[in-house]
C-alpha cells in the first residue's frame, strides 16, 4: 500500500496552463475518486501520478519519495484504462501472465498469482478463451486481473467502466468495491460519473478547471457542499438555487428531496406557492417540476400530486444552504434565517 502526495503541482502545454498549484493528499489504502466534468484536469492528474505525463512544476511523491524523474514502469503502479488494451491473439491466461513474464517472475509463482486473481474476479473458467469470445464485462475483468496480478502498491483507473452498459457498470462497481476491501491497496479512480464516485469512494476529490473544489467523503460532500458548484454537481436532480432576492448577492439552495408538498410552521422554514408543471414517475419516487414566483424548482417526493395542481410547498431552514456572491458556502444562523424568511417566506412575490 502507498500514500500519494502532489505538492504545488503545475501542468502546462506550452502557454496553456491546465493545472495550477495543485495540492492533493491520497491516503494509504483509500479508494479515492477524482471526479468532475470533461476537461477539469482529473485524467491529467492521474497521468502525472503514473508518470505518463511530466510535471511542469512541483512534486509528486509516493510513500514520501519524490518520483518526478522515476519512469512509469518503476513506480509500482498498475493502470486500467477505458479501453481494455488486451492482446487479441493471446488467451485470457496469457494476457494476465504477460506482465509477469516480462518481470521474470518464476512460472510456479505466475500460476499461483493468476489462479488467485481469477478467483477474485471470476475468470477461472475463461482462462483459455481469446478476448473476441468474451463480453465487455469479462474483458474489463481481464484488464483488472492483469493489473492485480502484478501486486502493485497503487491501482490507477481511468474511466474503466464507461464502455459498459448500465447493468454491467452497476455490477462492476460492486466488484471493484469488494476487490478493494479484499486487497486493501490504494485505489485511485477517475470518472465524470457522480454515481460511480458516490457509490465507490471513501474519499472524493471534486475538480473543476484544474483545481480541487472540495475533497471529502461521499456523505460530507453531499450534505455539506462548500459551494454552489459542489451542491449542483452531486445529486439528481440538481440542487435548487434561488437568486436575486437576498442582500449582497447571496443565494439560497436546497435539495429537491427536501421540498415538502405541504406547508411549514412559522419559524420552521419557508412556504412557496407552486403549480405542478411536470411529474416523472420513478417507481417509489416522483420528480416534480414546480413553477413558483422565484422560478422553476425541482421536488423529489413519494407523495402523488395531480399534474397541474396548485399548492404550497415548504422547505425547512435546517435543509437550506446559503451561498455568497462568490458562490461559496456561508454560515446560516438566526439572522440569515430572518433574511430568508423576509425574502421568501409565505410566497411573497
Amino acid at each position: 500500500m502507498s500514500s500519494i502526495s502532489l505538492k504545488n503541482v503545475k501542468k502546462a502545454y506550452g502557454n496553456e496552463v491546465v493545472i495550477e498549484n495543485l495540492n492533493l493528499e491520497i491516503r494509504d489504502g483509500s479508494f479515492t475518486v477524482l471526479v468532475g466534468p470533461s476537461g477539469c484536469g482529473k485524467s491529467t492528474t492521474l497521468r502525472m501520478i503514473t508518470g505518463l505525463e511530466t510535471v511542469t512544476e512541483g512534486d509528486v511523491l509516493i510513500d514520501g519519495q519524490r518520483v518526478n524523474d522515476v519512469a512509469p514502469g518503476k513506480r509500482d503502479i498498475s493502470m486500467v484504462f477505458q479501453n481494455y488494451a488486451l492482446y487479441p491473439t493471446m488467451t485470457v491466461e496469457e494476457n494476465i501472465e504477460f506482465g509477469l513474464v516480462n518481470k521474470k517472475v518464476p512460472k510456479d509463482e505466475r500460476k499461483r498469482r493468476i489462479h488467485d486473481v481469477c478467483e477474485i474476479v471470476g475468470l477461472t473458467e475463461y482462462l483459455k478463451r481469446k478476448p473476441a469470445n468474451l463480453s465487455g464485462g469479462q474483458r474489463q475483468r481481464v484488464a483488472l486481473a492483469r493489473a492485480m496480478v502484478k501486486a502493485p502498491k497503487v491501482f490507477m483507473m481511468d474511466e474503466p467502466l464507461s464502455n459498459l452498459d448500465a447493468k454491467l457498470r452497476a455490477q462492476m462497481r460492486v466488484e471493484l468495491i469488494n476487490m478493494h476491501k479484499r486487497m486493501g491497496t490504494t485505489f485511485v479512480y477517475v470518472t465524470h460519473d457522480q454515481v460511480e464516485a458516490m457509490s465507490m469512494a471513501d474519499d472524493i476529490v471534486l475538480m473543476d478547471k484544474g483545481r480541487i473544489v472540495q475533497q471529502s467523503g461521499p456523505k460530507e460532500l453531499y450534505h455539506n457542499p462548500n459551494s454552489i458548484y459542489t451542491a449542483q454537481f452531486v445529486g439528481t436532480p440538481q440542487t435548487n438555487i434561488l437568486d436575486g432576492r437576498l442582500p449582497q448577492g447571496m443565494k439560497l439552495g436546497f435539495r429537491p428531496e427536501k421540498v415538502r408538498l405541504h406547508t411549514m410552521e412559522e419559524g420552521e422554514g419557508i412556504n412557496i406557492p407552486a403549480s405542478v408543471q411536470t411529474k416523472e414517475m420513478l417507481g417509489s419516487e416522483i420528480i416534480y417540476s414546480l413553477d413558483t414566483p422565484y422560478g422553476v424548482i425541482m421536488c423529489k417526493s413519494e407523495d402523488d400530486v395531480e399534474d397541474g395542481a396548485i399548492l404550497m410547498v415548504g422547505v425547512k431552514f435546517d435543509s437550506m444552504y446559503l451561498f455568497g456572491a462568490d458562490t461559496m458556502r456561508l454560515p446560516f444562523g438566526e439572522e440569515e434565517k430572518k433574511a430568508v424568511a423576509a425574502a421568501f417566506g409565505e410566497g411573497k412575490a
